[in-house]
């Protein structure tokens, strides 16, 4: 059974796109009625970028290029497998994608609040989940990445707008409009950026402008 999350996994890749973890989910977990195995995916770095601004949905001009793009890719790639796509701009309701992620045993709260990956770092994100009527065999959940770091991430916001104490989102908003800010709002946010898994993850700049413009639009 280890050989059909590999052959997912490679499937993903062709796709852009990577296995970032699953879980085997239960009556409580809000999962599609029949789903044994639930697969979160995310972006496959560092080649998914250039694979988005290549596609037409990146090039047409229209609002939403990337859940377009991610529902026209993943969706597809759901059909083929007998599969159900799930996507967190669905809604309301959403999914509980937070839930379902931390379900993997591999994403955890970070000491600055947001969600740590034990690949992806601070740059964890997901175009979507696939609901699969098979359970499949999944890897033991490795340890938290968090454990033995320092911590640059509590440090590394330049108003102190992520940390312990929450997030605040005015204040970060507030700093994204100075001069100052301009460096979060081209290469992404600083907190996530300083994290040691974030740095060797291949996540190019301009993806995390992109977000950071739909974040906080000009």
């Amino acid at each position: 059974m280890a050989a059909v999350l590999e052959t997912l996994e490679a499937e993903a890749q062709a796709r852009h796109l990577r296995v970032l973890g699953g879980f085997h989910p239960g009556p409580e977990d809000g999962a599609p009625d029949g789903c044994a195995t639930l697969l979160m995916i995310g972006p496959g770095e560092p080649a998914f970028w250039p694979a988005f601004q290549a596609s037409p949905e990146y090039r047409d001009g229209a609002a939403h290029p990337l859940d377009r793009w991610s529902k026209r890719v993943l969706g597809g790639w759901a059909e083929t497998l007998g599969a159900r796509a799930i996507y967190p701009s669905d809604g309301p309701p959403y999914a509980p994608f937070i839930v379902w992620a931390k379900a993997t045993g591999r994403v955890w709260n970070s000491p600055a609040g947001i969600l740590v990956h034990d690949r992806a770092g601070l740059m964890v994100s997901f175009r979507g989940a696939l609901a699969l009527r098979e359970r499949i065999a999944l890897p033991p959940a490795p340890a938290c990445p968090c454990e033995g770091c320092h911590k640059p991430c509590l440090d590394a916001c330049p108003v102190g707008a992520l940390g312990v104490g929450g997030y605040d989102v005015p204040g970060c908003k507030a700093y994204l409009d100075t001069a100052a800010g301009e460096d979060c709002m081209a290469r992404g946010c600083a907190v996530r950026r300083s994290c040691p898994l974030s740095q060797r993850y291949g996540r190019a700049e301009a993806q995390s402008a992109f977000h950071m413009r739909s974040f906080h639009p000009a």
